[in-house]
């Protein structure tokens, strides 16, 4: 039995009878002849069924049931999964199609077997998919992920996370897995919580980032970490937010703010400058401007600072740093679990360190609202794309964060024993980063926002459409978890 051959290598096989499987892109019958574009994961090519058939059934593809090729190729539609026997031949001179992926040849059908029919699609998958309603689109992502701009999409994640994931192994840095079921501590968002069957009245939480295990991993000597991480946070939706997304994060001990902006910027060039050669970034080494320069010149703290604001291939990348500790809490709060009864709360998170002169100001207590965080953001085109510091790594350093943000020192304890105990075990001095891989992929993509570069995406309001989640539960799993519903 023959092997199949993807579409991508054809142009190495003209002369030869080879066998291809995929789908059917597009089928134009001229009555005597029938015209294909067929279609797999590497690509297309043009096949056509000649008025008469070339090979008799005995010797098609296994499973051929109809000794009339033309019988099948009237019959077969669009999006229906075929097996083909061809011929590759070049074309003509005058028929060649320079600009088309195997436009120099044409496959001549010599059989077809029908894999699998497929029902007429509620829209054309062939087009970019813009003129569709999102909802319609997500409610069959399956079929709107073989259109050509997901597919690229989807394709160049996987290359960017491969060349992530290569990039910082050959730095030194060990990916390490941690947990998705954790305890719900106040990190800035509402956290999405699991019951426990076992430990009826009792919740894990799901992370919003993966951010004291990181540190954990710190005080746990391996030095260079890094993850591709699944993160949930039950905010409000927006283009560039979703309840659950990627986000690629790494600490490293013995480091100053400088090292973990070097690897990371080290990262972001080697990566457009790979995979992205069309691309341009504005300015190497990037740009620098503290958050009080940000805001005065440019009003906010992610500012897009490009040139030319209608080049799509322009990436204007920048840091902001300096950033102010601690902040005014809002009082009522929006379901921000990180707020104390201290009237203070952090700008970032509340495991960062002040920078090393300020630190006097936060063992005292003192100069609160002037505290300087070693803090930095990584800018591009006008958004956040990723943000970190150098962490508190003493257990005092730590434990004067949440009392200035007014936490008892029980509140404090039951929370955060953990680290505390973790930081005073030895662990060094450590920081980090952590970039949100969507928000990067929807700009390398050139997409509006980032449920067009993931797979599966939630809507605008965090549905999924196509599953129908999130769903109601019966009454019985609602028993086994000791959970009673307010009517």
């Amino acid at each position: 039995m023959q092997t199949r051959i993807y579409i991508k290598d054809l142009s190495q096989h003209i002369g030869e009878e080879v066998i291809i499987k995929g789908w059917i892109d597009v089928r134009r019958d001229q009555g005597k002849m029938i015209f294909f574009d067929f279609r797999d994961v590497t690509g297309k090519v043009q096949g056509v069924v000649l008025p008469k058939p070339k090979t008799p059934v005995a010797e098609g593809i296994p499973g051929s049931q109809s000794a009339n090729l033309h019988d099948v190729g009237s019959k077969v539609r669009t999006e229906w999964v075929v097996a083909v026997k061809g011929k590759v031949n070049k074309r003509p001179d005058r028929a060649v199609q320079k600009d088309k992926q195997n436009g120099d040849i044409e496959l001549e059908v010599l059989d077809i077997v029908v894999l699998n029919e497929a029902e007429t699609p509620p829209f054309d998958v062939g087009s970019e998919g813009k003129e569709i309603g999102e909802d319609v689109r997500l409610k069959y992502r399956y079929l709107d992920l073989r259109r050509p701009r997901m597919q690229k999409n989807i394709i160049n994640r996987h290359k960017t996370l491969q060349y992530i994931r290569d990039f910082y192994s050959k730095e030194g840095f060990f990916e390490v897995e941690t947990p998705n079921m954790t305890k719900s501590t106040p990190e800035g968002s509402r956290d999405y919580i699991v019951p426990s069957r076992l430990d009826q009245g009792k919740f894990y939480a799901l992370p919003q980032s993966p951010q004291q295990y990181k540190q954990l991993i710190m005080s746990g000597g391996f030095e260079k970490y890094f993850q591709i991480a699944r993160c949930f946070r039950d905010e409000d939706s927006r283009g560039d937010r979703q309840p659950e997304f990627t986000q690629v994060d790494i600490e490293m001990s013995f480091v100053v703010q400088e090292d973990v902006m070097a690897v990371n910027e080290k990262l972001l060039i080697g990566l457009v400058q790979t995979l992205y050669p069309e691309k341009k970034i504005q300015q190497i080494p990037f740009p620098r401007l503290s958050y009080d320069e940000a805001m005065k010149k440019y009003g906010n703290d992610k500012p897009d600072i490009r040139t030319d604001k209608n080049d799509p291939n322009l990436l204007a990348f920048c840091w902001v740093i300096d950033f102010p500790f601690f902040e005014k809490a809002e009082k009522g709060g929006n379901g921000d679990t990180g707020g104390g009864t201290g009237g203070w709360t952090f700008t970032h998170n509340p495991f960062s360190a002040p920078k090393p002169e300020y630190m006097p100001d936060l063992l005292a207590k003192n100069n609160i609202g002037g505290i300087v965080a070693a803090q930095y953001d990584i800018v591009l085109n006008g958004y956040e794309i990723g943000g970190g510091g150098i962490r508190n790594h003493t257990p005092e350093g730590l434990k004067k964060v949440f009392e200035i943000m007014g936490y008892a020192p029980e509140r404090i304890e039951k929370n955060f024993g953990h680290m505390l105990k973790a930081l005073a075990s030895g662990t060094p001095p450590h920081g980090g980063l952590a970039f949100g891989f969507d928000r990067l992929m929807m700009l390398l993509q050139n997409e509006p926002n980032i449920r067009e570069v993931i797979p599966f995406a939630k809507n605008g309001e965090g549905k999924d459409l196509m599953m129908d989640s999130p769903s109601e539960v019966s009454l019985e799993q609602l028993r086994e978890l000791g959970i009673r519903l307010a009517k």
